[in-house]
C-alpha cells in the first residue's frame, strides 16, 4: 500500500450503502485518491455515491476471477474492497482470487448481521430451499418473502401452492415463481409504521428474508416481533478463507490508512 493515501488507488466493489458511503468518505477524507467503484449491473437504476468526486463508476462484470486479477495489475490497483452485498458469495469467491492472484491488498466491507432479540421467533435456514421447506411445518398461509428477485424458483415448487407470497423486490423477478403472488416493487429504507402495516393489511402470518444486516431494512423484523410472527432468517453464507472483514465505513478507512480529517492535511 502507498505511504500517502493520496496516492491511494482503490477499486471498490459495489452495489451496498456502505460502498456508497466508502467512496463518499475517500472523496472527502483522501480527494487525491483515484477510486473505481465497480457495479455489477443487475440493476437498471442503481444509487450512486452521493458526492461527484466519489470517483470513476465502472459498470458490468469483469468475466471472471483471471480477468478481474488482470484488470487490477493493468490499472495498478493498490487496494481492492469487496463492499458487496453478504449473500454475493460468488463476486466475493472471485475477488479473493483475483486479488491473490495479482498480489493486491484486499479486504471485505461487510455489515454486520441482524442480533437476534429474545422475543423473536426466529427459525434459521441454510438456503432458500430449506426456507421453503419450513413453511409448512409453520403453517404459512400468507408469507412476505423478502429474500431479492433472484432464487424464487426455490418457492415455487407444488408442495406450496396453497400459500400466498407476497414478494417484494427493487426490479420484477423472472419466471419460475410461486403460483400465487402479489408482487411490491420498492426500494427501502423502510419506516417501522410502514412495514407494520404491510404485514397487517396484506394479512402476513410468517415473514421469509435474509440476514443482509444494516437499518435500512431493518424495520420489518421488528414489525414482525411487535406482531409475534415467526421469521425464517436465511445465514449468510461463509466467507472466502483468510480475507479479513471490517464492519463500518470507519474501520474502512483505517484499514486503507485514512483518517477522518485527511483531507485537512493533504499536500
Amino acid at each position: 500500500m502507498p505511504d500517502r493515501p493520496h496516492d491511494l488507488r482503490v477499486l471498490i466493489l459495489g452495489g451496498t450503502t456502505e460502498a456508497r458511503r466508502l467512496a463518499d468518505a475517500l472523496a472527502a477524507e483522501a480527494p487525491h485518491a483515484h477510486v473505481t467503484t465497480s457495479l455489477a449491473g443487475r440493476v437498471a437504476n442503481p444509487a450512486n455515491p452521493a458526492n461527484p468526486a466519489a470517483g470513476d463508476l465502472r459498470v458490468g462484470g469483469f468475466g471472471g476471477p483471471g480477468a478481474l486479477a488482470a484488470w487490477l495489475v493493468a490499472h495498478r490497483i493498490d487496494v481492492l474492497v469487496d463492499a458487496t452485498h453478504p449473500f454475493a458469495a460468488t463476486i466475493s469467491a472471485h475477488a479473493a482470487e483475483a486479488a491473490a492472484a495479482s498480489g493486491t491488498d484486499h479486504f471485505a466491507l461487510r455489515r454486520s448481521g441482524w442480533p437476534a432479540d429474545p422475543r423473536d421467533r426466529r427459525h434459521p435456514a441454510r438456503s432458500l430451499a430449506d426456507a421453503a421447506a419450513l413453511l409448512p411445518a409453520l403453517g404459512a398461509e400468507r408469507v412476505f418473502l423478502t429474500t431479492g428477485r433472484q432464487g424464487l424458483a426455490a418457492f415455487a415448487g407444488p408442495e406450496l401452492d396453497g400459500l400466498h407470497f407476497l414478494v417484494r423486490t427493487v426490479e420484477p423477478p423472472e419466471p419460475p415463481l410461486p403460483r400465487d403472488i402479489s408482487l411490491l416493487l420498492d426500494r427501502g429504507p423502510y419506516t417501522l409504521e410502514g412495514e407494520r402495516a404491510l404485514l397487517v393489511d396484506h394479512r402476513i402470518d410468517v415473514l421469509v428474508t435474509k440476514d443482509s444486516g444494516g437499518a435500512a431494512t431493518e424495520a420489518k423484523l421488528v414489525a414482525a416481533r411487535e406482531l409475534g410472527l415467526p421469521v425464517v432468517m436465511i445465514e449468510r453464507p461463509p466467507p472466502p478463507e483468510g480475507v479479513a472483514e471490517v464492519a463500518d465505513v470507519p474501520a474502512a478507512l483505517a484499514r486503507l490508512g485514512v483518517s477522518r480529517g485527511a483531507a485537512d492535511t493533504c499536500p
